[in-house]
């Protein structure tokens, strides 16, 4: 009698270990094992209106899993629907479902590479992070456009665009608005080092009229190696008190930026960025100047050139003239250029 109750001890310890071991081996399968197989590092984005339901649709799609099951129950054990982190996850080739739900779940999400361009107005600066962020274009327009906090972060609407310096930051996809401008100011504190400062105050200006400059150069010029000769030359002249003349602020005051030609008519309008009109720096950037135009002026070419006029073979450089018989000289050869070409506008 002892046997048999032994031997049914021993039969149920087997049978109680084998589910044990079949518990186990499900967990592992539906937790442990690797179930996710995209062909790379993918990436879901949660944003402020997902949902658990729609967050398990990211990660099916995104991750291409062989089992999910583990997932859903996971969201069910942690409760995830009270605890959604909003953000950019990634799922890796060969990762398990605790791994993934843990990242999720934890909010350790991966960061971004959000792109400041040297693009011409503020909202298309907006636009352009709209597109790269979870925060809305027009959250960052309505705040731009504030002039509290313009006159907080100290600029104006003009001369707000000087705070950008265009480059490419790491940051957190679901950054809020106010974070977005504090590493802004980081970063424009970053690149307005002593140096800078210094080269800024021996030729007279602020960092927002370097910018200003630069922002005209920037306009006038794509060829890197000719844009501090053209930092010079307005340089040259706002020393004399000689009007800038700069037909990009033209464009700039009129928000016409396809213009090839400009007319004495165009050169009428009312602006204050009209600098055939009006003397010295206009108010405030007509661009957002990149690093390179900025340490342009900075570093501009000393010479006695004081026009300038597009070359007529339209390469995009300029011919410079250090009077006005040259300059029309030069002048008339990109007039020639136009007319044979008919570009009247």
């Amino acid at each position: 009698m002892k046997k048999k109750t032994k031997r049914i001890l021993i039969g149920g310890l087997i049978i109680l270990l084998l589910i044990g071991a079949a518990c186990t081996g499900t967990v592992y399968y539906y937790l442990f094992y690797p179930q996710f197989h995209p062909q790379k590092t993918t990436y879901i984005y949660i944003d402020r209106d997902d949902t658990t339901d729609s967050i398990y649709n990211k990660v099916k799609a995104q991750g291409h899993p062989k089992n999910i099951t583990g997932f859903l129950w996971m969201v069910q054990w942690r409760d995830y629907n009270s605890n959604i982190h909003t953000g950019r996850y990634a799922i890796r080739p060969g990762e398990n479902v605790y791994h993934v739900f843990s990242r999720l779940y934890r909010g350790y999400q991966e960061p971004t590479n959000l792109t400041i361009s040297n693009v011409r107005t503020l909202d298309r600066l907006a636009r352009s992070v709209g597109k790269q962020l979870m925060v809305d274009s027009a959250e960052i327009a309505v705040i731009m456009n504030d002039s509290t906090f313009q006159k907080k972060l100290g600029y104006t609407k003009e001369t707000l665009s000087s705070l950008f310096i265009p480059e490419t930051y790491q940051v957190y996809w679901d950054i809020s608005v106010n974070e977005f401008f504090k590493r802004m100011q980081k970063e424009h504190e970053k690149f307005w080092n002593q140096d800078r400062l210094a080269k800024a105050t021996a030729i007279g200006m602020t960092p927002e009229e370097v910018s200003t400059l630069a922002s005209i150069v920037e306009e006038e010029t794509n060829n890197n190696e000719e844009k501090p000769m053209v930092a010079g030359l307005y340089i040259n002249r706002l020393h004399k008190n000689m009007p800038l003349q700069a037909d990009p602020t033209i464009k700039f005051a009129l928000q016409d930026f396809g213009l090839r030609r400009i007319t004495n008519e165009h050169l009428n309008v009312h602006s204050p960025y009209n600098t055939y009109l009006n003397a010295g720096l206009p108010p405030g950037p007509i661009r957002i100047p990149s690093p390179i135009g900025i340490d342009a002026v900075l570093n501009y070419a000393k010479h006695d050139y004081i026009y300038m006029c597009a070359k007529e073979d339209f390469s995009g450089t300029h011919n410079f003239a250090s009077n006005y018989a040259d300059h029309m000289k030069n002048a008339r050869k990109y007039w020639n250029a136009l007319n044979e070409r008919k570009i009247f506008k």
